[in-house]
């Protein structure tokens, strides 16, 4: 293997919420998902990581938060620079520093962030010119939600087919300006304990044991074609029901996994209560919930009915705020200097 001058690249790069849920894989070795996906990248929230490869390092050194990453955060992180020492033949180590600006592990996509920021990170300080499909494919070996965060706006994910996995790789279907009046009002749940089970591990136990998620997979398709049709439109009435039905299903997996998967506190669920009862007082769907696995919730609405949707959901006991964002952009690099192999 090749050896490399100390090279550094930092990217940065959004969480995004799922519409339309990944959860489940068909090959953990390749990282394929049973369904395909759909998300929002999301504006204003970020990971940013920097990966500087050091031939002067004796082991990798990983820094999460400003703190030593341990056990499985650290293990991901490893894994993943190992993958891209593979890819670029260089056996350097290296340090790797990343921060979230919003909270990590509780529901947020921090690891779809965290991974699509480190797949860009590392890959440019390794020397190789990834982009586009290539660093979506290379992300999602982290995290299968990080292959959206490499794009903007509107994204899915496609499950593919093909044994290798080359045809799995997420693509962009609107860009963030498509749908100017469409806003995501994100309840932050005070106190939203993190994760005890990894969502890795966690679905596929969904996969082993809920005896309704065979019924979920072959409605994927159909609500994947829906909600594409609704954005294409512009149409909070079309699109809103179906962003329900999904996150309700999704939920139904989780909770008849055995042993069960409640993500959900009180506040949480009282969320989603007021968002049914909105609705019901409009007469038509003026917002719509969906949750990851964690306890915030997003509601999405459009901006004439923002002020009524944050008073109220403001007004939760348990809510410690509630953060408006939009559709973003993806995955970028931060300056610095043109990077590669020595």
């Amino acid at each position: 293997m090749a050896r490399l001058r100390p090279r550094s690249a930092t990217y940065v790069a959004p969480p995004n919420i799922a519409l339309v849920k990944y959860w489940g894989v068909r090959d953990p070795e390749l990282a394929l998902p049973y369904n395909s996906s759909l998300s929002v990248t999301l504006d204003r929230m970020r990971s940013r990581t920097t990966v500087a490869f050091d031939a002067s390092l004796d082991d990798d050194r990983v820094e999460l938060g400003g703190a030593p990453a341990v056990g499985g955060p650290r293990d991901g992180v490893v894994a993943m620079l190992d993958r891209v020492r593979a890819a670029a033949g260089i056996a350097a180590k290296a340090h790797v520093r990343s921060e979230n600006n919003f909270p990590t592990a509780s529901g947020l996509a921090s690891s779809a962030s965290g991974f699509a920021a480190l797949a860009g990170a590392a890959s440019a300080a390794a020397g190789l010119p990834l982009a586009g499909r290539a660093l979506s494919r290379l992300a999602r070996f982290g995290s299968g939600s990080a292959s959206r965060s490499v794009f903007g706006g509107f994204v899915e994910w496609r499950a593919g087919h093909r044994p290798d996995g080359r045809d799995c790789y997420a693509a962009p279907l609107f860009p963030p300006d498509h749908w100017p009046e469409l806003v995501d009002a994100v309840a932050i749940v005070r106190g939203a304990p993190t994760k005890e089970v990894r969502s890795a591990v966690a679905m596929q136990s969904t996969v082993r044991t809920s005896p309704v998620y065979r019924a979920r997979l072959a409605a994927v398709p159909r609500r994947i074609a829906r909600m594409r049709r609704a954005i294409a439109a512009r149409d909070p009435a079309a699109l809103f029901p179906v962003v329900m039905e999904e996150c309700d299903d999704f939920r139904a997996v989780c909770e008849t996994t055995r042993p069960t998967l409640d993500y959900l506190t009180s506040a949480s669920r009282a969320v989603l209560g007021e968002v049914r009862a909105l609705n019901r007082e409009a007469g038509r769907p003026i917002a719509a919930y969906t949750h990851d696995a964690g306890a915030h919730v997003h509601v999405f609405t459009v901006r004439r009915h923002l002020p009524t949707v944050r008073r109220r959901l403001a007004a939760i006991a348990g809510i410690q705020e509630v953060r408006v964002v939009r559709p973003g952009p993806g995955a970028r690099r931060i300056g610095g200097p043109r990077v590669g192999p020595a």
